[in-house]
């Protein structure tokens, strides 16, 4: 395994996008934040806060050791369970300031588990979504074709199987909806050498920008007023509830003593709850739930 060759990579990763969102911003860079861990290991989170653009965006990079893997680790492979552990990624979470740039998602980890006497396991994990509050067919193709390009070099069955799989998985059970028009999700991979597997991650990793910059450029100075910021900061809500309640990773960072400001580091600074609130039938709001939230081929749709 090149375990140290991953960790280059990961640091390089939040390196560039850092660099590529500051840039879009252009008023405010990231603040640096280096912090070690009691149990083993540390991180370096990056934050950007109340930007031109981004309202605020975080990217955060850990390697972490311990001595037990935490139950949201070994749940689906119960066999792991009592294994020490180490686990690195770069995960990342961006709130822009307008209600027509989509929020989003993306994170990449390699996860190690080691027994005294055995081979160690190891997995990677990772992908994207993106979060609309006013849904545009465009983004949504551009969005998915570059899911499609990163995934292509590694089989015509991986874009279909992960994009699926992020649908599943980026799901609000208790409301019976999608977080948003999905990507890409994949963990516990394996079923590839380790050197492929890091490729891939890699083509996931670098696809991202690629992805999400251009849907920042083209909505960014689209006017809104009042009504699309509170609808914004309504479906902001939604973000919340599935990290605090079904993210893995967000479970992993709390159960296994995490720092507890670079694991929170994903929620948006400003939301509200209204009591069952009902968008008016037929205006942009309603159509969010109504078409975009559902469950679509978009690359079908790009001819």
């Amino acid at each position: 395994m090149q375990i140290d060759a991953v960790k280059t990579y990961l640091l390089e990763l939040q390196d560039s996008i850092c660099e590529a969102l500051a840039e879009e911003d252009g008023r405010t860079d990231f603040l640096t934040d280096e912090w070690q861990r009691a149990e083993g290991g540390g991180g370096r989170s990056r934050v950007l806060a109340d930007g031109a653009v981004f309202e605020k965006a975080g990217v955060n990079f850990s390697h972490v050791q311990g001595d037990s893997l935490p139950p949201s680790a070994s749940a689906a492979r119960p066999e792991l369970a009592g294994r020490s552990f180490q686990a690195m990624g770069v995960s990342l979470v961006i709130h822009p300031h307008n209600p027509y740039v989509p929020t989003s998602h993306a994170n990449v980890r390699l996860f190690v588990a080691e027994k005294p006497g055995e081979e160690p396991v190891w997995w990677f994990g990772g992908g994207y979504d993106l979060t609309p509050y006013y849904g545009n067919i465009e983004d949504c193709i551009s969005w998915h074709q570059q899911a499609a390009d990163a995934c292509a070099p590694f089989g015509d069955d991986v874009y279909p199987r992960y994009k699926a799989w992020c649908d599943e998985y980026f799901y609000l059970k208790h409301r019976d909806e999608p977080r948003g028009i999905g990507g890409l999700f994949f963990d516990d991979l394996n079923h590839m050498d380790f050197a492929t597997s890091f490729r891939f991650i890699q083509s996931v990793g670098d696809s991202f920008i690629k992805a999400y910059r251009p849907i920042v450029q083209r909505r960014k100075a689209t006017p809104f007023g009042e009504r699309e910021r509170q609808f914004q900061l309504y479906r902001r809500g939604r973000y919340v509830e599935f990290n605090l309640v079904f993210d893995r990773g967000t479970l992993f960072g709390l159960q296994s003593g995490g720092r507890t400001e670079s694991i929170l580091m994903s929620l948006p600074p400003l939301v509200r709850w209204e009591y069952d609130y009902q968008p008016e039938s037929g205006t942009p709001e309603a159509q969010l739930t109504d078409y975009y939230l559902k469950d679509r081929d978009w690359l079908a749709q790009a001819g």
